[in-house]
């Protein structure tokens, strides 16, 4: 059987703010690879605060943009635990899709570049793809530990 090779999917409608997807698909592939599962599939979607708005009302219920949604190919999957695909159509982590105008404004505020602040958003929706969550002070913890470990190993 030969190994599948991953797929990373970019699609950017937003026209406002030049990103560099070569840039992004390095260093996508170096987090899956980090995470161990560089050969599974992932999709990111580059778009504007009215898109995500939209997407934040119907699955969120929270009526306002927001910098990134992660919509996991495995929505129960808890955090630390690996994903154990049955074949390659199960090789998928999911979808992000990221407001580049929300983001440009997060990166300005923290003093950051915007492909600086791409970098952690990055990070921080796939280990929500991968089950780490935010909600409780518990969970928040490992998250953060599960971010702060991938960004030291990224280049």
């Amino acid at each position: 059987m030969t190994k599948k090779n991953n797929m990373i999917y970019i699609k950017n409608t937003q026209r406002k703010i030049k990103i560099n997807e070569n840039k992004i698909k390095a260093y996508i592939q170096q987090i899956l690879t980090i995470c161990q599962y560089q050969d599974f599939d992932i999709g990111i979607w580059f778009t504007t605060n009215q898109t995500i708005r939209k997407f934040n009302k119907t699955y969120r219920k929270k009526d306002k943009p927001t910098d990134i949604l992660s919509f996991s190919f495995y929505p129960e999957l808890k955090a630390g635990e690996k994903i154990k695909s049955q074949s390659d159509d199960d090789k998928n982590l999911g979808d992000l899709i990221i407001s580049t105008e929300f983001a440009q404004k997060d990166a300005k505020q923290s003093g950051r570049s915007l492909h600086e602040h791409i970098k952690i958003l990055l990070v921080h929706g796939i280990c929500h793809l991968l089950g780490y969550d935010h909600i409780t002070e518990a969970d928040y913890k490992k998250m953060k530990a599960k971010e702060e470990s991938i960004l030291k190993k990224l280049s």
